[in-house]
């Protein structure tokens, strides 16, 4: 299988390597997605970036969580502001 390299450049953007078989399978799967006007705004290059965000914050354990009601919450909410 041949190898190549990626510039870093290119590998720091938006940049994924897929099989041309895979990629033309998603292109097919994706042209019959639908999304209801009132939901575009989930799919918008800026939410997205904070969904990346937050997907990475709860992998790294920066979260706080569940809790089991409101008086929690705001126990945790005020230390969070006092170690600011």
């Amino acid at each position: 299988m041949p190898t190549i390299s990626i510039p870093k450049r290119l590998a720091k953007e938006d940049l994924i390597v897929i099989p041309k078989r895979e990629y033309e399978e998603f292109s097919q799967w994706r042209k019959n997605i639908r999304i209801r006007l009132d939901d575009s705004w989930f799919w918008t290059k800026e939410w997205q970036k904070k969904e990346a965000e937050a997907d990475k914050a709860i992998r790294n354990g920066k979260i706080e969580g569940p809790f089991s009601d409101s008086s929690d919450l705001l126990v945790a909410l005020k230390s969070t502001r006092k170690k600011k």
